[in-house]
């Protein structure tokens, strides 16, 4: 049967997952998405993401791909996964990509945003379990500083979770966008790399808050980044407040838009 590569565009809640992959008598968003296409594709398809976001993380922008039978336009195949799949998880939208297109590898940059909530509705119901409250004064100029520090090509073997990638990994990454902005009722910091590592978006974000509230030196990022192992970084800040924002391909990759 012949097939179609399609990249999927996500949006969820990721409150009530225990992560992006599939594991065993856990609710993970990939599990979902597979068990949703098996429903309707009657066989089972491989759901690849681009990244595999914490329990608890959400996404505005995941991209994933998947291969199904032909007779699957984008549109039906966004309206029929849509139709079945739970209510914290809806497809964006499906792009026709290349055969070579593969979710993970091609990606050549990925953006995500972290929410702080700085006033006193920070604490309400609705707002609470979606950004981090923090009530301490904050230096604006730290922030922007510390953020700063990290741009371009770094080891953030500091700011990585141990073991989670191989031994012979140099933790490099590329930064191409960091930045700290007000936003109504807070901050949020928006950061664009070529790939991320084990909480690495939740250690820098605790890094940098400790820095701008007078919790931790001016230059502690910096030593960081020439840190071989993360035993002097803050614990990594809480998950809740984390969102995927957007993945990025070549334009090449891409076939059909509807």
């Amino acid at each position: 049967m012949t097939s179609r590569c399609v990249q999927l565009v996500l949006q969820y809640d990721g409150a009530r997952f225990a992560g992006w992959q599939r594991q065993p008598d856990e609710r993970t968003v990939q599990g979902v998405l597979e068990d949703a296409l098996l429903r309707l594709c009657q066989v089972h398809v491989a759901v690849l993401g681009a990244g595999r976001t914490d329990a608890g993380v959400h996404a505005r922008g995941q991209a994933a791909g998947v291969r199904v039978p032909e007779k699957w336009t984008l549109s039906s195949l966004r309206r029929a996964m849509n139709a079945v799949l739970p209510d914290d998880v809806w497809v964006k939208a499906a792009f026709e990509m290349r055969d070579d297109f593969h979710a993970r590898y091609s990606a050549v940059s990925r953006t995500y945003r972290y929410l702080v909530g700085t006033d006193e509705e920070a604490e309400s119901p609705f707002r609470r379990n979606r950004e981090l409250v923090w009530r301490r004064p904050l230096d604006m100029e730290a922030l922007a500083t510390s953020a700063a520090t990290i741009l371009g090509q770094h080891s953030f073997r500091a700011f990585a979770v141990k073991g989670t990638a191989p031994a012979s990994d140099d933790h490099r990454c590329i930064v191409h966008e960091a930045e700290w902005s007000h936003r109504s009722g807070g901050l949020f910091f928006q950061v664009r790399a070529n790939r991320f590592l084990h909480h690495m978006v939740r250690f820098l974000v605790a890094t940098m808050l400790d820095i701008a509230c007078g919790r931790r030196e001016p230059a502690t990022m910096t030593t960081l980044l020439d840190s071989a192992d993360n035993h002097d970084a803050s614990a990594p800040a809480l998950p809740h407040a984390l969102y995927l924002e957007n993945v990025e391909y070549p334009a090449e990759l891409y076939l059909q838009i509807t």
